[in-house]
Order: C-alpha cells, then sequence, then structure tokens
C-alpha cells in the first residue's frame, strides 16, 4: 500500500467483500456503527475516506476518474479482486464510475440516495448548488458552521436528534479544501451514458423523503440499469443512517441473492 491509497476500516473475516462509499459530507468513521450490520457472515466489510477525507492522504485536485483509479488501489492493497460497491450520495456516484470503468472489479451494486448525473457544470443549477454549499466556506464560515446550516435539511420527517449531531460532527471535520474540491467534481459528474451497460446485480435504494436525490430520478435510474431491483426507505437523504437497520436489511438480502461463487484473492 503505498502513502496515497485511500485509508479504510474493516470488520468480518471471508473472501467476499464489500466496500462501503460515503457521501461528500462523510467519511468512515460515519459507517463505524452501520458497516458490522450490512457485512454479513463469511465476508469483510470495508468503508473507506475518500481521497482528502478523514485518514487519507491530502489531495490538492480531484475528480471522478482519480476517485476511481484510488478505489482500484485500495481493492488492490486490500487483496480483493472483486467488491460489492456500497455507495451512498457521492458514494454511489463513485461506485457508477469504478463499475463503467472497472467492470469486472465489481460483483454487485448498492445504489443509496445518489443519480447518475448533476449536469454541466457552467449551468444555472449547480452554480446555485455550489453557491449554498460553498458560499458560506467563501465569507468565512467554518466547516462546522456550513453543516449546522446544511445537515438537518438532509434528513426526513421526525429525524433523531442524535443522528443530526452526528452528521454535522462528522462534515466538521472535513478540511474545508477537499470539500471544495469534492464539491466542484460533484457538479460536473455523468454517467448517464453507462447505465444500460451496466450488467452486474444491483440494488438501488431511494428515501421517500430525500430532497437532494428525489426518488423520481433514482427510481429512473434504476428503471434504465438492467439488472437493477429499486426500493425506497421511510427516510431523507441520510438514509442508511437514519434507517439503519432497515437499509442492513434491503444491502443483506441483496448479498444473500449474488451468485455465492468465491472471489479471488490477489497475490
Amino acid at each position: 500500500m503505498t502513502a496515497s491509497t485511500p485509508r479504510w476500516i474493516e470488520t468480518g473475516h471471508g473472501q467476499r467483500g464489500l466496500l462501503f462509499l460515503h457521501g461528500v459530507s462523510g467519511g468512515a468513521a460515519g459507517a463505524l456503527d452501520l458497516l458490522p450490520a450490512l457485512t454479513p457472515p463469511g465476508w469483510r466489510g470495508l468503508a473507506w475516506d475518500m481521497p482528502g477525507y478523514g485518514t487519507s492522504a491530502p489531495i490538492r485536485s480531484l475528480d471522478f476518474n482519480l476517485l476511481a483509479d484510488a478505489l482500484i488501489a485500495l481493492l488492490d492493497a486490500a487483496g480483493l479482486d472483486q467488491a460489492v460497491l456500497v455507495g451512498h450520495s457521492m458514494g454511489g456516484m463513485v461506485a457508477l464510475q469504478v463499475a463503467a470503468r472497472f467492470p469486472n472489479r465489481v460483483s454487485g451494486l448498492v445504489l443509496a440516495c445518489c443519480t447518475p448525473a448533476f449536469g454541466a457544470a457552467s449551468g444555472p443549477l449547480q452554480q446555485a448548488f455550489l453557491e449554498r454549499r460553498l458560499g458560506p466556506l467563501d465569507e468565512g464560515a467554518s466547516m462546522r458552521e456550513l453543516a449546522i446550516e446544511l445537515i438537518p435539511g438532509m434528513v426526513g420527517p421526525g429525524g433523531d436528534p442524535q443522528v443530526v449531531a452526528d452528521a454535522v460532527d462528522l462534515m466538521a471535520e472535513i478540511p474545508p479544501d477537499s470539500y471544495r474540491t469534492a464539491m466542484e467534481a460533484l457538479v460536473a459528474f455523468d454517467q448517464r451514458a453507462a447505465l444500460p451497460g451496466l450488467t452486474m446485480p444491483t440494488l438501488v435504494l431511494a428515501g421517500v423523503h430525500d430532497r437532494v436525490s428525489v426518488p423520481q430520478v433514482v427510481r429512473r435510474m434504476a428503471e434504465r440499469i438492467p439488472a437493477a431491483t429499486y426500493r425506497e426507505l421511510e427516510a431523507g437523504h441520510l438514509a442508511p443512517f437514519e434507517e439503519p437497520e432497515a437499509f442492513a436489511a434491503e444491502v443483506r438480502r441483496f448479498l444473500q441473492g449474488l451468485d455465492h461463487a468465491p472471489v479471488t484473492f490477489l497475490l
């Protein structure tokens, strides 16, 4: 493993692997409780710190090809030839990028609260989104102050205050430059053309109350992926953390349905 290989946390033992990919406001630490719940007996469960996040090395620039390459480097370092990618929000976009570029490394996809494209980075919707997410930083706000403003709007009605507090604490630890670079990459993402060519089993999960990745758009994405199953959770954009038991149950049910052929470890 090189210094630039993303860091990860891990649970479980086995020849089959799943890798949880957090969103733009998250990190591996946010999956400490979730990861064991997702990981069935006989599986290894991993959760990365995206480049520039958490314990991974700082970055100067970022795009989705770089993220895909970094994920492959992580799988190599972990000795996994393939893995099921469980991506939440921006992590789902990373999973799509990897599935499009390196389909032989992906044994399954779980795409949660994500969309296949954001659109042109110069479009008015994208610029308004960046202004809301980055404007406070430009005006001198801290990452914690930005998190306090943004996170409460990401959960569904009656969301657990502890979920909000934990998400705020997690986002507060992200280096501002890493967050800015990730946001600028996010608004230029577009893998819509790749969807019909994704042949691996796929589970697509939407939050009924998600105002970031609205269910109608998430459902349309699922309809364009040949082997996709679509499900909805009674949650907002932070569905894996708002409804962890229901989320884990959906993921485990999906994993049980996969082919049980052994995964080859790299030497």
